[in-house]
């Protein structure tokens, strides 16, 4: 059940992405569709924290971590939505999916994190498949600004990756375990975000956002808290086998899922083959090989 919930989770940010680019076709832009998902994933957050777990006491520390995390994922969606009129969508989302594969280098360098010969193989495979991909592209109208903005949101989805992994290493350790231990992250992070988000779209578009605006950012929200939502289950109902790939099993769904309504719809011109490459290369590059090694050694 863990792994279909992973893929279910996949399947619903898809989606979600999908209603993201919705909105620009419909006369929009992604200002408004993100005000509306980022506010729908902070009730949901809420919901699935303090809420669920009747702890409401607040950690500073951590309601600041949260804020910078949502200052990052912010920044990186109003990219994001640039990219998306910029260049083929199937390639973006790809591109962001494979940003998964950069935290466990920056923890090994910063923090001794695990890392075999195999993560960095992955990370070859990911950042070859990534280049095949995008050999197709050439006579692209806006291709330097689409390649700008595409790095530059790649970057900063490895910083909120970094920042993930970073305060679950400080929650598994028994010595700082309890000073950051709080529900508030999650509802901090989507809260700061969306106000941020808020922000750029009243200083930018002042308007009334458009019936079809607040049709696909509301679809665009429920489905990201969806996958939240499926994620979290697949985390809970895994087994010792299936934890090492749950999000590696995640990223390569979103990879081929995002890219299939890119065909289907857009008429993309879809690179399976690169894709493969790039989704051998997380799964390389993303399990965690020892204790998987160790799990099957018995």
């Amino acid at each position: 059940m863990g792994l279909m919930s992973s893929l279910l989770a996949a399947l619903f940010v898809a989606f979600s992405n999908l209603f993201m680019r919705k909105s620009i076709d419909s006369g929009g832009t992604t200002k408004a569709f993100l005000v509306i998902q980022m506010s729908i994933a902070t009730i949901v957050a809420f919901g699935l924290g303090p809420v669920k777990t009747g702890s409401y006491d607040v950690n500073l520390p951590i309601l600041v971590l949260g804020a910078i995390s949502g200052t990052a994922l912010a920044f990186m969606l109003s990219v994001l939505g640039k990219a998306l009129e910029k260049g083929p969508p199937g390639l973006t989302f790809s591109i962001l999916s494979a940003a998964t594969v950069m935290p466990g280098i920056v923890m090994a360098l910063m923090f001794g994190f695990p890392y075999t010969i195999w993560h960095g193989i992955g990370s070859l495979f990911v950042l070859g498949g990534l280049f095949w991909a995008g050999r197709g592209l050439e006579g692209m109208q806006d291709k330097k600004r689409w390649t700008f903005l595409v790095t530059l949101m790649f970057s900063l989805h490895v910083l909120i990756l970094v920042i993930y992994q970073w305060r679950a290493l400080l929650l598994s350790n028994p010595a700082t375990a309890e000073q950051v231990q709080s529900q508030w992250f999650m509802p901090a992070m989507y809260g700061s975000a969306a106000l941020i988000q808020l922000a750029i779209y009243l200083r930018s578009e002042r308007r009334y956002p458009h019936p079809q605006e607040w049709l696909f950012g509301a679809l665009g929200g429920v489905f990201n808290s969806l996958c939240t939502f499926f994620l979290i289950q697949a985390t809970e109902q895994a087994t010792a086998i299936q934890s090492a790939i749950i999000f590696p099993l995640f990223s390569i769904g979103t990879i081929f899922f995002s890219n299939i309504w890119s065909q289907k719809l857009y008429r993309e011109r879809v690179n399976w083959r690169a894709c493969q490459v790039c989704a051998f290369g997380i799964l390389l590059g993303t399990v965690d090989w020892n204790a998987l090694l160790k799990f099957l050694s018995g």
